[in-house]
C-alpha cells in the first residue's frame, strides 16, 4: 500500500475550514481532521499536487506543513481523533473502541481509516437527518460515493429491500467492506465504480460527493431513478445551489427540500 501525504493548514477560521474541505475534496484529498484553528488533510502521494494545494491559501496568512505518512500509521491516527457522533436521537456513530451509545434508534460502528463519512462533517450529518424523513422499507437504494459505507448501512437498518453502494476509491471500498461486516449487514452490494453504469433503477439515491462529480453525473442519476423516486444530495456548499438546481431541472428533476448547516447544504430532488 502506498504512502499518504499529510497537509496541515494553520491558522484557519471555521469558515475557511469549510471552504477548504470542499476545495481539497476536488483535489482528491480523502481524509480530514478539523481542529480549533487548523485542518489536516490526507492524499495518496501519487495524487498530490503541491502547486494546487499551496494556491488554495496563497495570500491568506495560513501556513502549510507537510508530512509523509506510511499506511501502517493510519489506524492509530484515527483512533486518537475519532469521537462518537449522535444525530438527534435518530442515529449514533461510533468506533469499535468506544462504549455503546444509549438512547439512539440506530447505532452504527465505523472504522473510518482514509474514507469520508463519519457524521462529523456537516454534509454527512445533513444526509442522515434527511434520511429519517423517508420510508426506506422495501426500497431499492443506491449509495453513490459510499465512503465508509455509513449511509448504506443506515439504509439497510431502515429496512431497505436492497442497497447498492459504489465508490471510485479502492481504499474506500476496502473500508466500507469492513464496516458493512462490522455492522452485520447482509443486504448491501458493494462495488468499485467511477460512474453510474448499471441496468438497475432505484427508489432512493444517496449522493454525498461534491459539486463537480454531481454535475457530471446528474443525467445518470436521473436515468437510474424510478418515477417518483427521491435523490438526497450533499457534499455541497450553499453557494453551489444555483448550479446544482439548474442542472437537476435540466435533467428532469425537481427540488423538493433544502437544508443547510453552516456553509454546507443538502438538497432533495424528485423525478
Amino acid at each position: 500500500m502506498q504512502n499518504y501525504i499529510h497537509i496541515k493548514f494553520q491558522p484557519v477560521t471555521k469558515e475557511q475550514q469549510e471552504i477548504l474541505l470542499a476545495q481539497l475534496t476536488e483535489l482528491n484529498y480523502e481524509g480530514f481532521e478539523e481542529g480549533v484553528n487548523h485542518i489536516s488533510a490526507y492524499i495518496p502521494d501519487d495524487q498530490y499536487n503541491e502547486a494546487d494545494t499551496y494556491q488554495l491559501v496563497a495570500g491568506t496568512g495560513t501556513a502549510i506543513t507537510k508530512e509523509v505518512i506510511a499506511p501502517r500509521n493510519w489506524n492509530a491516527e484515527w483512533e486518537q481523533h475519532f469521537q462518537p457522533v449522535v444525530i438527534d436521537d435518530f442515529c449514533g456513530i461510533r468506533a469499535h473502541f468506544h462504549a455503546p451509545l444509549e438512547k439512539v434508534q440506530h447505532e452504527i460502528i465505523i472504522t473510518p481509516k482514509m474514507s469520508f463519512g463519519t457524521g462529523h462533517h456537516a454534509t454527512t450529518h445533513l444526509m442522515i437527518q434527511n434520511m429519517q424523513q423517508y420510508d426506506f422499507k422495501g426500497k431499492n437504494v443506491l449509495d453513490f460515493g459510499t465512503g465508509t459505507g455509513v449511509l448504506a448501512i443506515l439504509a439497510e437498518r431502515l429496512g431497505a429491500g436492497s442497497v447498492t453502494a459504489i465508490d471510485n476509491d479502492e481504499w474506500s471500498i476496502t473500508n466500507a467492506e469492513e464496516n458493512i461486516a462490522l455492522n452485520h449487514c447482509s443486504n448491501i452490494a458493494l462495488s468499485r465504480a467511477d460512474s453510474l453504469q448499471m441496468p438497475t433503477e432505484f427508489d432512493i439515491i444517496l449522493a454525498n460527493i461534491n459539486k463537480h462529480v454531481l454535475l457530471a453525473n446528474m443525467g445518470g442519476i436521473k436515468q437510474h431513478l424510478t418515477l417518483g423516486g427521491v435523490v438526497i444530495m450533499s457534499g455541497l456548499l450553499t453557494g453551489d445551489r444555483p448550479d446544482i438546481e439548474k442542472c437537476a431541472k435540466d435533467n428532469g428533476l425537481r427540488v423538493i427540500d433544502y437544508k443547510a448547516k453552516g456553509d454546507w447544504m443538502c438538497l432533495l430532488f424528485k423525478k
